[in-house]
C-alpha cells in the first residue's frame, strides 16, 4: 500500500472514530442539559473528593513532601486518580456535577481509543471500529457515563491497560529473549500461543471473508516509525499504575492476562521478555506506590467493610452457592441489550459452522506498525480475549459484595467480541443485519434516555433492552443549595456542621455535604442519631438539623428518637422549610441558644492582640463533672481565626505556674481555638474587630477541691507567636458538697485528651476509644480539634511539663492524622514518661511498623515482651516485624500461635 493511501485510510479512521466519540458526547450533553437532579450518596461523596483536590490543587508545593503526604492522604481509601483530573477539568470549566461530569468526555476517549485499537490488533481496524460504536451503544455504558462514579473511568484505563500489553505481548520483545530451550524462540511472538511453538508464516493465506475491509492499518494515533517493545512495556506499566490509581479492583480484571504472559515466558524462557514484565510492574509501582504506601492500613481496613460488611448487610449470596458464581451472568443481557448480545453471537456461530476456527486473514494484518504478525490466527486472538474475560469474571464474582457495574471494566472486551462475531456478515444481507442491529441499539438507547418513545417505546425497550431506562429529571430543582445559603446567612462567619437526619436517594449527607463544599466548604453534612447510645450527644454536639416528613430513607431505628429531640426538645428551633415535589416538607432546625456566636464590631480600637474582655462561669462546681464556661474574645478577624488559647485554671494557694510542672490536682487545662476552629472567612476576608462568645464546658478532675482562677495565653497556629492574655477577675470554687449545674457538651479537644489519657488501659480501652473518635469525627469533618490539640500539646510538653496523660493524647492526635514522624516522637516520649507500661512500647513498635521500620519495631517492642511474653497483640506486632525483616521462622513462630488459639 502507497504511503498516500496509508495516511488518507489512517485519518479516516480518526475521523469515524472522532465521530463515533462526538455523538456520543452530544448525547450525554444533552440529558446532563435537560436534568435537573441531584447527586445520590457514592455519586455525591465522589463530586465531593474532586472539590477537596481542586481545593488542594490552588496551592500546589511540588518540592515539598509534607504537601505530598497530606495530598494523599485528602482521599485516604479511594484512589484518587479520578478526582485529581475532575479537579484540573473544574478548575478550567468551574465547579459543579454538570462540569464535572466533562471528565467523562475525556474518559470515553480513551475507552474508544483503547477498544479501537484492541480491535484492530487482534483482529481488523473494522472490528475495533464496530467495538468502538458498540461501546457507546451498550446500556452499561451510556447509562454509567451519566452517573459520576468510578467504574466507568475505571473501565477505560483497565481497557488501555490491556490494550497496551496486548501491543506488547505480540511485539518482539527482549532482543533474541533467552538463549535457553527454544533459542531463536525468545521472542514475544512466542507468548501468543504460550502452549505451542509459533506457526510458520503462510504467505499464500487467502484474505479474510467476512466483510472486513482487506487490509489493516495501525490506529491513527501511531508513529511512522514502529516504536520498540520497551516503549509498550513502559506504556503497560504506566497504564497500570493509572489504573490502580482509579480503583483497587483493576487488579481483578489485568491479574490473569498479567500471569499468564508471564508464565508463558519463564516456559519458553523468554527472558528478555520476563524482564520487560517486571519492569513494567515496577514502573506501576512508582505511579501507584506514593498513595498506597500511604494509605495502606486504611486500605486494608476500610476494605474489610466495603466488602464483607456491606456484602452481609445487603444480604449477598455466599461464595458456596450457584448464585454467587452466576449472577454477573443474568445481568450481562441488561448490560448489553438483547440486540447486541443474540445477533453477533448468531453470526459467529454461523461463521465458525461454516468456515471452523482456522486463520482467514492471512497476511491482511501485517500493515499496521504494531499490527501482530501475519501467522497469528484468530483463533489465538480468540483465546486471548477469553483469557482476559474468564478471569475477569472469576475473580469478579470471587468479591462477596456484587453489583452489576463493579464488572464494567470486562464490557469494553465483550465489546470486541460482539464486534467480531458482527463482522463475520460478509453478504449484502449480513451487513443489512448489521446495520439494522446497530441501528435498533441506537434506537433502544435514545429511547431509554429520553421520553420520546410513547408506549411503543416503553415496550421495546422493556422487551429488547430491560433495566436501562433512565429519563432525566425535568421537574423544579430540589432545595439543597437554599439549604446551604440559609445556614450561611444565618451563621456568615462560622463553618458549619449540619446533621442530616433523613437519608433518601435526593436528601442525603452526602449531597448536601457536596452543596456546601460548593460553597467555599462552609458547610458539611453528616448524618447522626444512628445509634441510640450516643443521641444526647449527637443532639449536644451540633447547632444545625434537617429533617424531613414522609418516606426517611436507610436509616437506623434510632432515627426517629432522634428526630424527636430535634423537633420536640426546646433546644432547637425551626428556622426555614421548604415544600418538596413529592409533598413532603423539609425542615432546618437550629440551636436556640448556639454554642459559637461572631459578631462584626466595628473598625474601631483595632489591636493587634487578643483580648478576654469576660469570663462566666458557676461560683461552685463539682470536680470530675463538666463546668459550664463562656468565654468573650474580641480582636482583629487573622488574630481569632488562627489563634489557639492555652487556658490554665491554677488552685488559688499557688502562684501563676510560668515554667512550673503541671499537676493534675492543682491544676486543669481548657486549649483549644478560638470559635472551636470553626471561624469562616467565606468568599471575602472579613476586615474589622469581631467579637467571639463560647459557651463551652470544662473538666475538672475528680480530686480537685479548692478556689481556682484562670491564667491564659495566645498560640498563633501558623506564625508559632505567643503572648499572655489579660484575664479578668474570675474564680470558680471546685467543691464535692456543690449542687450540679447543668453544661453543654465539652469541647472536641477536652474530649480528646480524656480519650488520650486511656491508652495507657492498652487493649481493653482501645476499640472503646476509637468508637469515640468515630463518634466526634462527625462533628469536625475536617478534624481541626486534631491540629488544635496537636499544637497546644505540643507547646505544653516542650514549655511547661512533660506531663504522661499530654504525651498520649498527643500521641492520639498524630496518630489520627496519619502524622507518621510526630506519633512516632510523641510515642517514644511517652515510653520515657511511662517506661514500666508495655502497651507504650507496643504502641510504638506499632507506628514503626506502619511506617515500613520493622527493625527499629522489633527492638521497640522487646520491654512489651520481656513483660507480656505471651499477649496475643504483641506476638502478632512481633510477627509482623519478623515477616517484614524476611524472617519466615521467627513470623511462623509468632504468627501461629494466633491461628491456633483462634
Amino acid at each position: 500500500m502507497s504511503n498516500h493511501k496509508y495516511k488518507r485510510n489512517k485519518y479516516k479512521n480518526l475521523l469515524i472514530l472522532s465521530i463515533i466519540w462526538l455523538l456520543g458526547a452530544l448525547c450525554d450533553r444533552i440529558w446532563f442539559a435537560l436534568d435537573h437532579s441531584i447527586p445520590a450518596w457514592d455519586q455525591a461523596d465522589y463530586l465531593t473528593g474532586t472539590l477537596n483536590y481542586w481545593q488542594a490543587l490552588h496551592n500546589p508545593q511540588w518540592w515539598n513532601q509534607e504537601w505530598w503526604h497530606g495530598f494523599w492522604l485528602i482521599s485516604s481509601k479511594i484512589p484518587p486518580l479520578t478526582y485529581i483530573v475532575t479537579a484540573i477539568v473544574q478548575s478550567i470549566f468551574g465547579t459543579g456535577p454538570d462540569q464535572a461530569t466533562l471528565v467523562m468526555l475525556l474518559f470515553s476517549a480513551i475507552l474508544l481509543g483503547s477498544v479501537y485499537g484492541l480491535g484492530k490488533v487482534l483482529f481488523s481496524e473494522s472490528v475495533g471500529l464496530w467495538a468502538a460504536a458498540l461501546c457507546q451503544l451498550l446500556p452499561a455504558f451510556y447509562l454509567l457515563r451519566l452517573d459520576f462514579l468510578l467504574d466507568y473511568p475505571l473501565a477505560a484505563v483497565v481497557t488501555l491497560s490491556f490494550f497496551c500489553l496486548t501491543v506488547w505481548r505480540g511485539r518482539r520483545g527482549g532482543g533474541e529473549g533467552g538463549k535457553g530451550r527454544g533459542g531463536e524462540r525468545g521472542n514475544s511472538q512466542l507468548l501468543l500461543h504460550s502452549d505451542t511453538p509459533p506457526l510458520p508464516p503462510n504467505p499464500n493465506a487467502s484474505p479474510l471473508k467476512s466483510g472486513d475491509p482487506p487490509t489493516r492499518l495501525a490506529p491513527p494515533w501511531e508513529p511512522q516509525s514502529p516504536p520498540s517493545s520497551l516503549v509498550w512495556a513502559v506504556a503497560f506499566g504506566l497504564s497500570l499504575g493509572l489504573a490502580l490509581m482509579v480503583k483497587q479492583t483493576a487488579l481483578l480484571f489485568l491479574l490473569t492476562p498479567i500471569v499468564w504472559v508471564g508464565v508463558g515466558a519463564l516456559r519458553h524462557r523468554c527472558w528478555g521478555q520476563l524482564v520487560q514484565l517486571l519492569g513494567g510492574l515496577c514502573l506501576s509501582v512508582l505511579v501507584f506506590g506514593p498513595w498506597y504506601r500511604t494509605n495502606w492500613l486504611i486500605i486494608l481496613t476500610s476494605g474489610k467493610r466495603a466488602t464483607v460488611d456491606s456484602a452481609i448487610a445487603e444480604g449477598e449470596a455466599p461464595l458456596n452457592t450457584l448464585q454467587a458464581w452466576t449472577y454477573y451472568w443474568h445481568q450481562l443481557p441488561h448490560q448489553v441489550s438483547l440486540p447486541l448480545l443474540l445477533v453477533p453471537i448468531f453470526a459467529l456461530l454461523l461463521y465458525w459452522g461454516r468456515s471452523g476456527l482456522k486463520n482467514k486473514d492471512g497476511g491482511t494484518r501485517g500493515q499496521g506498525e504494531f499490527a501482530l504478525p501475519p501467522f497469528v490466527s484468530e483463533a489465538s486472538s480468540l483465546k486471548w480475549l477469553t483469557i482476559f474475560l474468564v478471569g475477569a469474571y472469576l475473580l469478579s464474582s470471587l468479591n462477596i459484595n456484587k453489583d452489576e457495574r463493579y464488572v464494567l471494566p470486562y464490557l469494553p472486551v465483550v465489546s470486541v467480541f460482539l464486534a467480531y462475531g458482527l463482522t463475520r456478515f460478509s453478504s449484502l444481507w449480513g451487513r443489512r443485519i448489521r446495520s439494522c442491529t446497530i441501528g435498533l441499539a441506537a434506537i433502544l438507547m435514545l429511547f431509554n434516555l429520553f421520553p420520546v418513545g410513547g408506549v411503543i417505546g416503553g415496550w421495546v425497550t422493556q422487551t429488547l433492552s430491560p433495566q436501562a431506562q433512565r429519563y432525566p429529571y425535568m421537574k423544579a430543582e430540589l432545595p439543597h443549595q437554599q439549604v446551604i445559603s440559609q445556614i450561611i446567612q444565618t451563621e456568615p462567619y462560622l463553618r458549619s456542621t449540619l446533621g442530616v437526619l433523613p437519608s433518601t436517594v435526593t436528601m442525603n449527607q452526602h449531597n448536601l455535604n457536596y452543596y456546601g463544599a460548593l460553597q467555599n466548604f462552609q458547610v458539611y453534612g453528616r448524618q447522626v442519631g444512628t445509634s441510640k447510645k450516643y443521641l444526647n450527644q449527637d443532639a449536644r454536639s451540633l447547632s444545625w438539623f434537617l429533617t424531613k416528613t414522609g418516606k426517611q430513607g436507610s436509616v437506623p431505628e434510632a432515627q426517629a428518637a432522634m428526630i424527636q429531640i430535634v423537633e420536640q426538645s426546646g433546644d432547637f428551633q425551626l428556622n426555614k422549610s421548604w415544600n418538596l415535589p413529592d409533598g413532603n416538607l423539609l425542615k432546618l432546625y437550629h440551636r436556640r441558644t448556639p454554642t459559637v456566636e461572631v459578631k462584626s464590631v466595628g473598625k474601631i480600637g483595632i489591636s493587634p492582640r487578643i483580648a478576654l474582655s469576660k469570663v462566666t462561669v458557676p461560683e461552685k462546681a463539682l470536680p470530675g463533672v463538666p463546668v459550664p464556661v463562656t468565654y468573650e474574645w474580641s480582636g482583629s478577624w487573622d488574630e481569632l481565626q488562627h489563634g489557639l488559647v492555652l487556658l490554665t485554671w491554677h488552685r488559688n494557694s499557688q502562684q501563676s505556674r510560668g515554667e512550673q510542672p503541671f499537676s493534675p490536682t492543682d491544676s486543669w487545662v481548657h486549649d483549644h481555638g478560638i470559635a472551636m476552629g470553626d471561624l469562616h472567612p467565606g468568599a471575602k476576608q472579613p476586615e474589622g474587630t469581631f467579637q467571639v462568645i463560647e459557651r463551652m464546658a470544662m473538666l475538672p478532675p475528680a480530686v480537685a477541691s479548692g478556689t481556682y482562677t484562670l491564667e491564659a495565653m495566645y498560640l498563633n497556629r501558623l506564625s508559632g507567636e505567643t503572648y499572655p492574655i489579660p484575664v479578668p477577675k474570675v474564680t470558680v470554687q471546685i467543691d464535692s458538697q456543690a449542687n450540679a449545674t447543668p453544661a453543654p457538651e465539652l469541647d472536641l479537644v477536652t474530649q480528646l485528651e480524656t480519650l488520650g489519657a486511656h491508652l495507657s488501659k492498652g487493649t481493653e480501652a482501645l476499640s472503646q476509644i476509637f468508637e469515640e473518635i468515630g463518634r466526634i469525627n462527625q462533628y469536625d469533618p475536617i478534624q481541626d480539634y486534631l491540629v488544635q490539640a496537636q499544637l497546644t500539646l505540643e507547646y505544653r510538653l516542650q514549655r511547661i511539663s512533660p506531663y504522661r496523660d499530654w504525651a498520649y493524647a498527643l500521641a492520639l492526635a498524630n496518630v489520627l492524622q496519619q502524622r507518621v514522624d510526630g506519633a512516632i516522637a510523641s510515642l517514644k516520649q511517652v515510653t520515657q514518661l511511662d517506661s514500666q507500661n508495655p502497651y507504650a512500647h507496643a504502641y510504638l513498635a506499632f507506628v514503626q511498623l506502619y511506617n515500613w521500620q520493622p527493625a527499629a519495631a522489633q527492638k521497640s517492642l522487646e520491654p512489651s515482651l520481656a513483660k507480656n511474653p505471651n499477649l496475643p497483640e504483641f506476638k502478632a506486632l512481633s510477627g509482623v516485624a519478623a515477616l517484614m525483616q524476611g524472617n519466615l521462622v521467627k513470623a511462623w513462630q509468632d504468627l501461629s500461635v494466633l491461628i491456633h488459639k483462634t
